[in-house]
Formats: C-alpha cells, structure tokens, sequence
C-alpha cells in the first residue's frame, strides 16, 4: 500500500544482494540525497524499467470499452433490482473505462442519470443528462432523456435553475472527510489568515500558538495563552495527497450488494477527496476521477498529465513514491532551487524563529536575531548541541509554501541502507519511465533547469526523451527526498463511514482513505497522551480571478475563457483536503501543543510504542504517558492500559502472570483462582462470533433476534468481562441499535450509556472517540 508491491520489492532485494560488500558500504555511508539517487540511478537499466511496467499489467488503466460495456451490464441488473446505489457505482466504472469518443460512454452517463433520479439526486441528474447528450447520445433514445429531465426540473423551484446549475459541473457539494455534512460554504477568516494571491486562506495559526525552535524538538508549537477544550488552533491544507486504492469506504451491504468491487478509488474525487456520487473521469485513464470539471482540471495542470501515461507503474510503486512523485511534479523547478538556496535575511516568506514565550520551566531557548544559514543536509543536522543551531533551515518557519514541504527532515541516515536503496532504486525507475512517457513537464522545463543546478553525477541519465537534458534528474532527486520525508511526516487522512442501517443510533467506521503531506501539521511533536485532535474535510470556496503566477491550486469550475469576462468572473478555489486541530483538553500558556502519531497509550503498551515510534520516527518517546508508565515499573515495559478482565470465581481483578506460563490470575488472596490465557482467548472469540452473528440479523431486518443473541453473549461476557471492557462497548453499542431499530428508545438509550461507560474507561475523558458515542446519544434522545 505504502511502500511498491512485493514483486517489486523483492526485484530491489535481489539487486541488492548482487551488490559487492565495498558498494553496499559506499551507498550506506551517502548521506546527500542527491548522491543516493545517483547510486539507485546508476543501477536502474532499462530491463528494470519493462519488470516494473510488466508487473503493472495486473492493473491495467487504459481505457476498455468491453469492460465499460460489461460495467454498464453489471449496473443494469442492479437497476432491475432497485439496488440504485450499486448501480450508480458499476454506471461510474462504465464511464471511466469508456473512451472519449464511443457510444458507450454516452449510454453509461445516460443509464447512471436515471439510477440517480431514483435516488433523487436530481442536479447530479441533470448534469449526467447533458454529458450524455454532449457525448453523442443515439438520437432515437433521446426522447427518454428528454421526459426525465423534465421530471428533475419539477424538483426544483425554477425549472431552468436546474439545468444552468448542471452546466456548471458536478461535484460542488461533495461531502466533506470525516465530516457529516455536505455544506461547502466558506468559513470565516481567522485574524491569522495568511493568504498568497488572492486564494483562499491556509495554514491558519490560532493567536494563541506561536512556532518555536529548540535542538532537541526542531520546530513545535506552543501556546502563548490559555487555550479552552474543543477551540479550533490550527487549520492546514494539505500541499498533496493521494488516495489508497482499494480501501472499503462503504457501508457493509452496499459493499456486499456491489460484488466488493468498489474502494476508495471509486467513490472519492482524487483532487479533492470529496466523496461524490457521480464522479467525471480523466479522459486519458480509467483510474483517474473527480467531482466536478474544475476538479479534474486542476489535476491536470498540477500533476495528472504526466502521471497518466504511467498510472499503473505508480500504483505498483506505491501511495509513498507517487504521492513523492506529485509533490515534485507541483512544486516545479523554480520552487526546488529556491529552497535549495540559502535563506536570505530579505526573504519574506522565510521568518527566524524568534518568538518569547513568558514560561519560566521553557526548556527551548528562542531565537532572537536572524542569521544567514549555510547550506547544510538537514538529514545530518547536529541535535546535541546546546544552543539553537540556526544556520539549519528547519530554524526557519515557511508558513504553507513549498519550502515548509522541502526542509522537512529526511532522516537520511535513520533509514536502513536497504529501505533507502528500495526508494533510490524505485524512484529512479519512476524517472526513467516518466521520460520514456514524454517530454519533462512544464514546470520541469529545461530553460529552468539549467542555472545552477548541484547534482552530483548527472552526466549518468540517458537521453531518451525529447527535452530531458540530464541535470533535469533534479525531479527524481527531489522525488527521493520527498519520498525519505514522507516515512515519518505523511499524515492519513481518515472519515467516519456509516457501517449499519440509518436508524436513530449511528454505526460508524473511521476508514482511511488517503495519503496526505501537510505543511503546518507537520511541525506539531508527538505524544502517546496528546491534547489535539484532528478533523478532515474538503471544501470549494469563491475568489476573485487568481494571479496566473500563483502556486495555490485554484480551479475554475468554468469553462476557461479568452474573452475580456475572464478578468472580473470569480473562480472556485478547490481548496484540497485541509484538516481542523483542535484542543482535546485544557492547554496553559507555555504548553507544547501535541499531536499523536499513532501509538497511543489507551491503545498499546508502552513497549510497543516506544518500539514503533523508533523504527518510524527514529526518536525514543519521552512524553508524560511514557514518563508516567515507566515509573509505574519496569517489569513489563509500563503497567500499560487496564486488561478490564474480571475473576470468573469471584469478579475480583486479576493480573496476567509475567513468567511466561500465560495465566490469568486472581489477586485476590482468598480466592486466587487462574486461567489458562488460551483458554480467556477462546472465551473472547465466543463472545465476539456471537456478536458478529448478531450484527448479521441486525443488518437483514431481524432486530429482535438481534437482541436476543446479544442478550446471552453479555450474560456470558459479564462472567470474565468488566464494564469497562472494549467488547461489553461494542455489545452494548449493537444493542442500542437493534433496540432504535424496534422503536424501544429507553433501552436503546440504556446500553448507549453502558457504551459510553467503556469508551470512556478505554479512550480516556478527553478523546474523540467518547465524544462520537455521546454524539449519538444525545441523537437518539432527539430522534427517539
């Protein structure tokens, strides 16, 4: 998913072991990214370069019209079936795979319009009528897709609304990530808003927050002033993202109804990640769709017309080497010297760190003048020193630019010399490939290119492609860079999906859905307690015509004009994915504002993730929870989080032995009564196949048998299991549900309580995930 495709690692791991002893020592002591790209480039060949595209066959993107019409069929029997939602999903497929000028293509948007209007998703109706017309719709069936649009017009309170909002494209109020709400309406500007060319705002800091340096944090945040639970303090845009083909974002039975066929890929606009019911498709690939015109062409200008000749070798390649790929690719030539350059006192964009913070316990020291930094590979940089080292660019605050994106620490030699020579390897391959595709892209262009470039060992790219002089091996370079930055500052982007029937008490599921690198959220430190938490959304919001110049990614919705309207007409801005931090508990003026990075401490061990934290991030967590645990003992690595398990004898706590025979046992001294740890495991699987089994009769209309096997798998549970125990949540959650479905609003409000109860024991007072379970109590006592 992340890293290539196993094939493809193992093709590496073979290189890698041809290798002589003297030239694995050489490329593990390159510390300078661009000379281990050099070495990975230098062992690519073009036999390489046709494994990889082989290998990639599996998943082909071109477009298919058997395939297009064997989708458009497949979505004709769900059709018959009023399974309308499967059938738009296999009508979207039909439209990807079909080529521009067939039929085919106009029979797909013709045949999803009418699945739409039974779903009575009118405007996306409407539109889908126009492509259909547009795109050559037989002349003799035109009839029909005249009377169903007249049918959507009578939707709305002016007819002819309608079908000018269609013209405008699709996908405008696409739901937002991990939000439940379809409204894209802009919010207001924080004081802080920083703002490049008239685009929308990004990277808003709280005036509460200011960016600070220390040698042993590099850049955090700290609050300047008492900040309150639940207040937003940042808001950061993502400066790329790219989705994870094939993750299940669906509610179960549409997933089941649909042949399991349909991920990510196909329900999310892949500019945007809005999630859109009838997406636009590239019309290069069947892989590529949108939510709307101004979506799709914004991918397009920004990275999308050179990644689609090659979209099966990056998706072979992994979400990490392409998100990479798309990070260089948008930046462009000028923005890559720029950052390679030395700051310069003048520069603007690029502010010293020097804010004071009135803290007496401050354990960093501000810093307080600017000094020009030397160029340095921040991978290597000195963090044992005892004052600020401020000729290192990450000193440096860069707000939302590209520069914040490129001195992102790489963490070169915190790598393994394998993984590194994978990426090297990979990346380079990517290169080759990308030149075999075409001339370089335009924001790659040679003129550009040409004055002052640093790469060492250029001479060694081969001049296949038209346009590609050999410095522009700067891209892979700059490629690689991204790709050793992403193993420790991507960031995955999640939402909450409904998992059940829409009754009074939501199901819901989080799903990860994409990869994303944001500037601002990258700062933030880590804590297995932290006191943030994230929300993701998309939004499209409405600028003044935006400087041509400009880096930020505004769309157009319209059609691109020449004419003298084009100077005054507002754009969209497809503003991306951007992401909400909020305080999940009070934060004092002087306190590090801190974001979790995955192990948590309601959730893992403290071995655990002191375990992953270091082979990910290359630092050993020191933060409060680890401090805490570590003290609490050492013989298990910290007391870690509470088993909730009970005595069966006399529902007494018990302890797990530590000396390896995998008992539970009774502390209790008057009792001590143990249990094989297999024999609790078993007893655990019963209880959750019980559960499982109930969810199934839940979600096929039988409720009360539902509740009936419930009822004995928390009388059976209620033997071993505390309150607080994850598994008594779920019981009671499933409960709730089933009760809501039989209109049986107390008990159903009764077992969402006894949810709570073991969210909260489990998550902590704080966390989102107790803040999602009152959300649905206080629906179900507004529904019910």
């Amino acid at each position: 998913m992340d890293l290539p495709c196993v094939e493809w690692q193992k093709h590496v791991e073979q290189k890698w072991s041809r290798l002589t002893l003297d030239e694995k020592k050489c490329f593990s002591s390159l510390l300078d990214i661009d000379e281990v790209f050099d070495f990975g480039l230098s062992q690519v060949i073009q036999d390489d370069v046709d494994f990889l595209s082989g290998i990639s066959k599996d998943d082909p993107v071109q477009k298919d019209l058997e395939r297009a019409a064997r989708c458009r069929k497949e979505g004709n029997s769900s059709f018959k079936t009023r399974d309308y939602t499967a059938a738009v999903l296999h009508y979207s497929q039909g439209v990807c795979h079909a080529s521009l000028s067939s039929e085919q293509l106009s029979l797909c948007y013709a045949n999803r319009s009418a699945a739409l209007f039974h779903l009575q998703r009118y405007r996306e109706c409407l539109e889908d009528i126009d492509r259909a017309l547009n795109h050559g719709y037989p002349s003799h069936l035109k009839h029909k897709l005249q009377d169903r649009q007249a049918q959507c017009l009578n939707h709305f309170p002016n007819g002819t609304e309608g079908i000018t909002t269609a013209k405008q494209g699709a996908g405008h109020q696409a739901e937002g990530v991990c939000s439940r709400t379809n409204s894209t309406k802009p919010k207001p500007k924080s004081p802080n808003s920083q703002q490049q060319n008239g685009s929308a705002p990004v990277s808003c800091l709280s005036p509460g927050l200011t960016v600070c340096f220390s040698p042993e944090k590099g850049r955090h945040l700290v609050a300047t002033k008492e900040i309150t639970a639940g207040e937003v303090i940042l808001e950061d845009r993502a400066y790329s993202c790219v989705l994870i083909p094939g993750m299940g974002g669906g509610r179960r039975e549409e997933t089941e109804e649909a042949g399991g066929v349909f991920g990510t890929e196909v329900r999310y606009c892949h500019q945007c990640l809005g999630d859109t019911v009838s997406p636009v498709p590239c019309e290069g690939c069947s892989y590529a769709r949108y939510c709307s015109e101004g979506c799709r062409r914004g991918a397009w200008e920004w990275h999308h017309r050179w990644e689609c000749p090659i979209g099966a070798e990056l998706s072979t390649a992994g979400v990490m080497s392409q998100l990479a790929l798309r990070v260089a690719l948008k930046a462009g030539v000028k923005e890559v010297l720029r950052a390679r350059e030395p700051i310069r006192d003048g520069d603007n964009d690029s502010k010293l760190i020097r804010e004071k913070i009135s803290s007496k316990n401050s354990s960093f020291k501000p810093i307080t003048e600017k000094i020009r930094p030397k160029m340095k590979n921040s991978g290597s940089s000195d963090a044992t020193s005892t004052e600020p080292e401020v000729n290192n660019p990450s000193a440096y605050y860069h707000g939302d630019s590209y520069l914040s994106v490129y001195h992102l620490l790489p963490h070169v030699n915190g790598h393994a010399p394998s993984l590194r020579f994978l990426c090297s390897v990979t990346i380079a391959t990517l290169y080759l490939r990308l030149r075999q595709a075409g001339p370089p892209p335009v924001s790659w262009e040679r003129g550009g290119a040409s004055e002052s470039m640093t790469c060492s060992n250029q001479s060694r790219a081969p001049e296949e492609g038209e346009g590609w002089a050999p410095e522009l091996s700067l891209l892979g370079s700059v490629a690689l860079r991204h790709m050793l930055q992403l193993r420790c500052n991507a960031q995955a982007v999640s939402l909450l999906r409904d998992t059940g029937d829409f009754t009074a008490v939501q199901s819901t599921q989080e799903v990860r859905i994409a990869t994303a690198i944001f500037p601002t959220l990258s700062i933030l430190n880590h804590s297995c307690c932290p006191n943030t938490s994230l929300n993701f959304r998309t939004s499209h919001l409405v600028s003044p015509q935006p400087d041509r110049g400009s880096t930020d990614e505004l769309v157009s919705t319209e059609p691109v004009s020449t004419g003298p309207e084009a100077c005054s007409a507002p754009v969209s801005v497809s503003a991306g994915v951007a992401v909400s931090i909020r305080a999940s508990r009070d934060i004092c003026p002087g306190q590090e504002v801190l974001h979790c990075y995955g192990p948590h401490s309601s959730r893992m061990v403290l071995c655990e993730r002191r375990r992953l934290l270091q082979e990910q991030y290359h630092f050993l967590c020191i933060c409060q929870a680890c401090s805490l645990e570590q003290g609490e003992g050492p013989e298990s690595g910290g007391a870690g989080p509470d088993t909730h398990l009970q005595c069966g004898k006399c529902e007494g706590p018990v302890k797990c032995s530590v000396d390896g025979a995998g008992w539970v046992v009774c502390v209790r001294s008057s009792c001590g009564h143990r249990v094989s740890r297999s024999e609790m495991d078993l007893r655990l699987q019963e209880v959750r196949v019980q559960l499982e089994q109930a969810v199934d009769l839940l979600e096929t209309d039988r409720p009360a048998q539902s509740v009936m096997m419930l009822q004995r798998a928390v009388s059976q549970a209620g033997i071993f299991l505390k309150e607080t125990h994850s598994l008594q949540g779920q019981l009671a959650d499933t409960m709730a549900r089933a009760y809501s479905t039989m209109g049986e609003w107390r008990g159903a409000a009764c077992q969402l309580e006894r949810s709570v109860l073991a969210t909260r024991s489990q998550y902590g007072q704080d966390s989102i995930e107790l803040g999602r379970q009152l959300f649905k109590l206080a629906q179900l006592h507004f529904n019910g």
